[in-house]
């Protein structure tokens, strides 16, 4: 089996890593709550997806 020969600095190991993160999630801006909200997602405070209601929220059972 295959060893290094030498240490591997800090640096090194670091520069390596670098590319070893999770990516940020994209959201946008929901028009209808201002609330910050995952793309491809109903946004669980106004109930809307793509401009459509599609979910009933307590705001409608209330009303």
């Amino acid at each position: 089996m295959a060893n290094p020969k030498r240490k591997h600095s800090k640096s090194r190991r670091d520069k390596r890593r670098t590319h070893h993160k999770l990516p940020t999630p994209a959201y946008y801006i929901d028009p209808q709550s201002g609330e910050p909200t995952l793309f491809h997602r109903v946004n669980l405070v106004s109930g809307y997806y793509r401009g459509k209601k599609v979910l009933a929220t307590e705001e409608d059972s209330e009303a």
